[in-house]
């Protein structure tokens, strides 16, 4: 159960993790803006916000330089890191409070699997296009296609688990599993037949990086992620209710069969839109909400709030790191989470497990 991640701790009575809670907001929200302070002073460019704050309160100009390296280059990656983040943190959320199993990912519906093979088609594949639709696409063909393909595999999974109006978990579990399987094999076949520039292509974004962004992605994702938390947000009492089993939830008074959907839908949404343009990042959806119960207990509307913000965080400290550590040069970001995220990860069940105390 869901629950279980916040078992081992001693937590305090309800209203004082409710309390905590909301102190929790604020701090998670003030770190997130000291680590995008961070992100738009450093990077690999000489160009820093800090200094241009200072010229401006000087009555000193800006270089044109400087202006395109904090507008256009790092703003725009900032908020996509900020973006992205929070959408595979609550997506880990929801997928754990529906599941209940706290082990579940969002790449667990086959949704991320889905995205791959849309973007090694579009690497692939995309070539063999007309010229127009490949000038009328430019460089968000990628993206569009891993979109496309996160969608479809969402519809396949819904179609294939759900009988009567009624969604089987267990089904959608197992479906998920099998299609992972499936677009994985085809990912593979199309692998085999890409040159060396393509399976380069394709590697690098498998890995997962936030280079190359632009006010365009920015635009096109945000409203897809941040209205998929507002309203992921409206499913967090029935997410609790769910918790105690689908029976006594329906007891209670949820629909759960428009929970299940919903739950999916956004998860699909925010998933797929983060994946297609930031590429494979892992561990973000399923630390996350480990590390948010272990204080704050298994309350849904705190966890998504605060899931969100703790995802943008650590996702952007992970950009700020991946840009900076071997720079000029970029290390995709996916390394950098896994390398910081599988330790924690580790961490946390050996201790639900009792083997270590801190």
């Amino acid at each position: 159960m869901a629950a279980d991640a916040a078992a081992t701790l001693p937590l305090p009575k309800t209203r004082d993790r409710q309390t905590f809670a909301r102190w929790m907001h604020l701090w998670l929200l003030l770190l997130l803006i000291a680590t995008s302070l961070l992100s738009l002073g450093y990077g690999a460019a000489d160009a820093s916000l800090f200094g241009a704050l200072a010229a401006l309160m000087n009555g000193e100009a800006i270089s044109h330089i400087e202006q395109v390296i904090l507008l256009d280059v790092r703003l725009p990656r900032l908020l996509l890191g900020i973006t992205v983040g929070a959408a595979l943190a609550i997506s880990g959320v929801l997928m754990q409070g529906l599941f209940r199993n706290p082990l579940a990912d969002p790449g667990i519906v086959g949704v991320s699997a889905g995205a791959s093979l849309g973007a090694i088609m579009a690497i692939v594949l995309g070539p063999l296009l007309p010229a127009g639709l490949l000038a009328l696409t430019g460089n968000a063909l990628i993206a569009l296609s891993a979109f496309a393909g996160a969608w479809i595999a969402m519809l396949i999974l819904y179609r294939v688990s759900t009988r009567q109006g009624r969604t089987s978990v267990a089904t959608m579990l197992l479906a998920g599993i099998a299609l992972a399987a499936l677009t994985g094999a085809a990912s593979g076949l199309l692998i085999y037949l890409a040159d060396d520039q393509q399976l380069r292509d394709f590697t690098f974004w498998s890995l997962g990086s936030l280079g190359g962004t632009s006010w365009a992605k920015v635009w096109i994702t945000a409203p897809i992620v941040f209205g998929a938390i507002l309203l992921a947000i409206r499913l967090a009492h029935g997410l609790n209710c769910l918790a105690l089993g689908e029976a006594a939830a329906r007891h209670l008074g949820i629909r759960t069969e428009q929970l299940k959907s919903g739950a999916v839908l956004l998860t699909a949404a925010a998933t797929g839109s983060a994946v297609a343009v930031s590429g494979g990042i892992g561990f973000i959806g399923i630390v996350v909400p480990h590390l948010l119960r272990l204080g704050t207990g298994p309350d849904h509307r705190p966890l998504l709030i605060n899931a969100a913000l703790l995802g943008a965080t650590l996702l952007v400290g992970a950009d700020i790191i991946s840009r900076t550590i071997v720079a000029p040069a970029e290390l995709p970001i996916g390394i950098v989470t896994a390398i910081l995220g599988a330790p924690v990860f580790l961490w946390i069940l050996l201790r639900r497990r009792g083997l270590v105390d801190l």
